[in-house]
C-alpha cells in the first residue's frame, strides 16, 4: 500500500525533497526531480552538485514528497534508504531516465549528470483530515497500520 501512495505522490509532480549528509555530518536538504523507470525510483542531479557528492561519500538518504499545503493532497511519504549510483555501464537505464524526464518537462539531461536509484530500507506514510492513515513498512515487520497521532 505504501508503494502505491509513494508512486502516486512522486509520479504526480516528479519532485522530492532529499535529505543527505554533508562531510561534516550536518544534514543537507535539497529539492530533486524523481522518475520511476524500470521499477526503480531514480534521482537525477546536476554534475558535481553538493547532494550528488554527499551521496557518493555516504549513500544514506531520505526522500520525502514535496508539499505545498498545510494538509497535503497526497499525504506525507517518507522513504529511507541508500542511493546507488547508475553509471555509464548502465547506459540503457540512463537513457530511459532521460526519455522519461523529456516526456514530462520537454527537456532532456545530457552528460555529464548524476543518476541514483533509491534502495528503500524503511518507509512511512501519513495522511490527515478525512480518511487519515498512518502506515509504516520495514523488511522485518512488513507493512503496519499504526494509530494515527490525531486519534
Amino acid at each position: 500500500m505504501i508503494s502505491a501512495f509513494a508512486f502516486e505522490a512522486f509520479n504526480d509532480d516528479h519532485l522530492a525533497i532529499l535529505g543527505t549528509l554533508r562531510a561534516n555530518g550536518w544534514p543537507r536538504v535539497s529539492p530533486c526531480e524523481v522518475y520511476f523507470v524500470d521499477g526503480e525510483l531514480l534521482l537525477g542531479m546536476m554534475p558535481n552538485s553538493a547532494k550528488a557528492l554527499d551521496l557518493r561519500r555516504d549513500p544514506r538518504i531520505t526522500v520525502v514528497n514535496g508539499q505545498e499545503q498545510r494538509t497535503p493532497k497526497r499525504g506525507d511519504v517518507k522513504l529511507y534508504g541508500t542511493a546507488r549510483e547508475i553509471t555509464h555501464e548502465q547506459q540503457q537505464l540512463r537513457d530511459r531516465f532521460a526519455d522519461a524526464q523529456e516526456a514530462v518537462i520537454d527537456w532532456r539531461p545530457t552528460d555529464p549528470f548524476h543518476l541514483f536509484a533509491l534502495d528503500i530500507l524503511t518507509a512511512s506514510y501519513i495522511s490527515f483530515g478525512e480518511g487519515k492513515r498512518y502506515i509504516r513498512w520495514s523488511p522485518e515487520r512488513g507493512e503496519e497500520t499504526l494509530p494515527h497521532p490525531e486519534g
